[in-house]
């Protein structure tokens, strides 16, 4: 697997990252089992900080495409093939736009949309605390 991370290209880095691990699986370059570079070790082969790699570790652990084993380390999860597909940005980003549409509908003002997110995820926030 060859990564490649573009400093120029206005997407961030720990996205590039992220897509690339996905675009790899997807590709057969990297197999269900196979393991990944440590935290350090491909922050360190990219000249990247370790919270970047260390980001987009989260992600895909998120959307299960790779899975860490503690001490053992981090692995292409036995479904990552078809999870890598799957896109939660996209379908945020689309599950947001159809209700801000819909609120704006109902003639909510820009304003009153912010406001009541804002709200909205801080008692989120508090509730889990």
């Amino acid at each position: 697997m060859r990564i490649k991370i573009d400093i120029d290209d206005p997407v961030p880095q720990f996205a590039q990252l992220v897509e690339q691990i996905k675009g790899a699986v997807q590709h057969g370059a990297i197999s269900a089992g196979d393991a990944l570079p440590s935290i350090r070790q491909l922050a360190n082969d990219l000249g990247l900080n370790n919270k970047t790699v260390a980001k987009a570790y989260r992600l895909l652990e998120r959307d299960s495409v790779i899975q860490t084993k503690g001490y053992r380390g981090t692995f292409v999860h036995p479904d990552a093939v078809t999870n890598s597909t799957k896109d939660l940005n996209a379908w945020l980003h689309n599950t947001l736009d159809n209700t801000v549409e819909e609120l704006r509908k109902s003639g909510a003002t820009d304003s009153e949309i912010r406001i009541a997110f804002g709200n909205v995820m801080n008692n989120r926030t508090q509730k889990e605390e």
